[in-house]
């Protein structure tokens, strides 16, 4: 099948035709996101690859539709950037990589937690400047403190677990909570999480439940210095409230992968330009501030796994097998 793959970078090309070996699929890459401007892009394909940035809207859908595009595959655990009732109304396919290396963002969660709260990143900079002082990198023992653990699926999980075995004591919060979870930490009411919490760590999927999940009633509720960390999805996050709770002090720090408005901003090099976006470029000014560039699922592993599971989507899909990775209907 010919697949026209959006958002497509030199990893997405290498590891996507490596994966291919074993597909033989005719990829077309192009290198833009996926909007109604470039639909056209993908003339002759029968299925679109798409990433966590591109535009499937029901516009969107409803041109590809009429391209003869019968599956749109993202490459990513996240799908709430695909309109998956238009999908189903228009008779698209829509399928998701429900499965990859949960250690990649879990590790990573503890990298950011660790670089916030010691200052490493600013350490850093400071050695390269020839500046060896210590004052303001002052950080705290995770040993023995909190850790709340917003969503406990297997990231989540994992997450908890490391933070078990630093000396943590670990609470959880989840509308499904999970058997496996019980000999790790405990699961309290959010306001409880919120209050108790040195560390406060999100790791559940974005939905209109959990949109701003993070918002200034909640910050309100956390214990005052507390570390924020999100590398699950932006939209969990309401960026100008954390913004007030960091100047305030409410927040003692902040360490981010996601945000909410990164479709503009993540996966190219702006270097080069003027930054429009106020919200980031205030974010990025606080010393106690990380923001990196949602690489946390960024290992060998799970883009190998990503890539091989979003290409056998793509061949169950040309077989006309059922496919287990479908992008389930939201819940009403």
């Amino acid at each position: 099948m010919k697949v026209a793959v959006y958002s497509a970078r030199r990893y997405d090309k290498l590891m996507l035709e490596r994966a291919n070996a074993a597909h033989g699929h005719e990829l077309l890459f192009v290198q833009d996101a996926l909007s109604v401007d470039t639909v056209p892009l993908a003339a002759g394909c029968g299925a679109v690859c798409v990433f966590v940035n591109d535009g499937v809207d029901a516009a969107v859908l409803q041109a590809l539709q009429e391209l003869g595009i019968g599956l749109v595959a993202t490459r990513s655990t996240g799908f709430n950037h695909v309109d998956a009732v238009a999908a189903r109304r228009l008779g698209i396919a829509a399928v998701r990589v429900t499965d990859y290396s949960p250690y990649s963002v879990a590790e990573f969660t503890v990298g950011l937690l660790l670089a916030v709260n010691r200052r490493i990143a600013r350490a850093s900079q400071r050695t390269r400047d020839g500046n060896f002082e210590l004052d303001g990198l002052m950080g705290f023992d995770l040993h023995g403190r909190t850790v709340g653990v917003i969503g406990t699926g297997k990231i989540g999980r994992i997450f908890a677990g490391i933070m078990r075995g630093f000396g943590c004591r670990v609470l959880g919060h989840d509308p499904f909570p999970a058997p496996a979870f019980a000999g790790i930490g405990d699961y309290v009411a959010l306001p409880q999480l919120l209050a108790e919490s040195d560390v406060i760590s999100l790791h559940c999927p974005l939905t209109p439940q959990t949109h701003h999940i993070v918002d200034a009633e909640a910050l309100r509720q956390v214990r005052p210095g507390a570390l924020l960390v999100n590398t699950s999805r932006g939209g969990l996050v309401d960026t100008e409230a954390v913004i007030a709770a960091l100047k305030s002090g409410q927040l003692g720090g902040l360490a981010i992968d996601v945000y909410e408005q990164e479709a503009e901003l993540f996966f190219q090099d702006l270097s080069g330009t003027v930054i429009t976006d106020d919200l980031i470029q205030r974010l990025v000014s606080f010393p106690n501030v990380i923001v990196t560039g949602h690489q946390a699922f960024f290992t060998r592993e799970a883009i190998g796994q990503i890539m091989a599971t979003t290409l056998e989507s793509i061949s169950a899909f040309e077989r006309g097998e059922p496919l287990r990775n479908a992008i389930p209907l939201p819940i009403s």
